[in-house]
C-alpha cells in the first residue's frame, strides 16, 4: 500500500499565484525524486452543511483560503528516501519567495498509512 503526505495550509488569496508558482517548482522535484502523485488543491466548496469545515478548523479570516495538498509515495521507506533526497536538494531553495506566502505555523502536517486504495 502507498503512503501519503498531507497538508492543509491557510493562504491569503492575494499571494495564489505566488504559491502556485513555489508549489509547481517543488512538485517538479518531489516528483523527479520519485513521488508517485503530487497534488495543489484550492478551497471551492468551503461553506459546507456537514462536518466541520475546512474553514473554520482553520479559523480563515477574510481574504484567506485553504490549500489541500498531498504527496503519495510507494512506501513510508520511500518516502523517508524522497523527501531526505528532496530536502538536500539545492533547487528547493533557488528561486524561492524571500518570505514563504503563507503562515507555517498555521499549516497541518502529517504522513498517512493508506488504509483503501482502489
Amino acid at each position: 500500500m502507498s503512503y501519503v503526505d498531507g497538508f492543509v495550509l491557510v493562504v491569503p488569496k492575494k499571494k495564489l499565484a505566488i504559491y502556485k508558482s513555489m508549489a509547481r517548482k517543488a512538485g517538479k522535484i518531489w516528483r523527479e525524486h520519485g513521488a508517485l502523485e503530487y497534488r495543489e488543491c484550492v478551497g471551492d466548496d468551503l461553506k459546507v452543511k456537514f462536518g466541520l469545515p475546512f474553514t473554520k478548523l482553520a479559523k480563515t479570516k477574510a481574504g484567506e483560503t485553504i490549500v489541500f495538498s498531498y504527496i503519495v509515495y510507494k512506501s513510508r521507506a520511500d518516502r523517508d528516501k524522497v523527501n531526505a533526497k528532496v530536502m538536500t536538494d539545492k533547487r528547493m531553495m533557488s528561486g524561492m519567495p524571500k518570505e514563504m506566502p503563507f503562515d507555517m505555523k498555521r499549516m497541518a502536517y502529517g504522513g498517512f498509512k493508506t488504509l483503501v486504495e482502489m
